[in-house]
């Protein structure tokens, strides 16, 4: 579903976000990718968005090469993705089933059958009850879950998750990756980057990143070296 082969990405001269990385991501995979800051996961989840272009190297997503993808199939690409990345807020002048719908409303659905997804995607995160409530009005952790909402209301293959447990209290984090755990359970290919071993947990894999490389894999924690890039 997701094939990163010897894949570098470069921002100057001898400054590398990741370098030579060679991975391969099955559907209905969960991924945790771990590592200090500036391992560069984040980098890693950005290129399979084509947020990010590779310097070097090639990766395909769902046999889209993201390298010579065009701007007019970005939102094809896209369409398939749930991306949870920190920097995307919600909409602070609509309420959350708002700001839920608006990924349907931007892409040609209906009103209704807007509201009636947006509707059954907050009831996942458990937060149904608060649909006409503000951003404001929530905590950081329901914030989040209603992020992922929004995330995954155009039923995506596959979810990013950026640190979506970044500045939650243990309670709240906890809550986050359950509803995230939820949709792996039914199929949906998701990668998680964090850096907090703590949640290192049932994962099929955890791919450890260090200085824009790989330096350790792991499936079912034993270690796998077929996953380490040179």
């Amino acid at each position: 579903m997701i094939e990163f082969t010897r894949v570098s990405k470069q921002y100057a001269r001898e400054v590398y976000a990741l370098r030579d990385i060679t991975l391969s991501v099955k559907k209905g995979e969960l991924i945790f990718l771990a590592g200090p800051s500036g391992a560069g996961k984040s980098t890693l989840l950005k290129m399979i968005a084509a947020i990010e272009r590779p310097t070097a190297g090639k990766l395909s997503v769902n046999g889209t090469d993201i390298g010579g993808i065009k701007a007019s199939g970005l939102p094809y690409l896209r369409r398939n993705l749930g991306l949870i990345f920190q920097q995307q807020k919600l909409l602070l002048d609509r309420n959350l089933l708002a700001n839920v719908m608006l990924p349907l409303i931007v892409t040609g659905s209906s009103r209704q059958d807007a509201e009636k997804r947006a509707r059954a995607a907050l009831d996942k995160v458990d937060l149904l009850n608060k649909a006409m409530c503000e951003p404001l009005e929530l905590s950081g952790g329901e914030q989040q879950r209603v992020a992922i909402a929004r995330a995954i209301v155009n039923r995506p293959q596959i979810i990013l998750a950026d640190e979506p447990t970044a500045n939650l209290d243990r309670a709240n984090a906890n809550k986050v990756l359950a509803a995230l755990k939820s949709f792996h359970g039914v199929g949906v290919t998701c990668l998680i980057s964090t850096h907090d071993e703590q949640f290192l947990t049932g994962a099929d894999r955890i791919v450890y990143l260090d200085r824009g490389r790989i330096v350790d894999g792991w499936h079912n924690g034993v270690a796998n070296p077929v996953e380490v890039s040179p």
